[in-house]
């Protein structure tokens, strides 16, 4: 907890995610988070967020991506 990660692409985390994420802070919308389980405070890609109390988190390895303005959080 208390991490940040950003990047202008995908992000992979091989183990928990915590913290803060933000992929695609270019604008890409096409980019895609992958981790072994979530477990962040804050999650958004290209400008498009959700808090933690908005985040219901498969059990285990899940990927976030953007679609027509929303937020999906699958497993995988």
């Amino acid at each position: 907890h208390g991490s940040e990660l950003l990047a202008a692409g995908n992000i992979h985390v091989y183990g928990p995610l915590r913290g803060r994420v933000l992929a695609g802070i270019s604008g890409n919308t096409t980019v895609r988070i992958f981790c072994q389980s979530l477990d962040a405070e804050l999650i958004s890609i290209a400008g498009f967020y959700r808090l933690s109390e908005e985040i219901a988190a498969p059990e285990g390895p899940c990927q976030i991506y953007l679609q027509d303005g929303h937020l999906y959080i699958e497993s995988i």
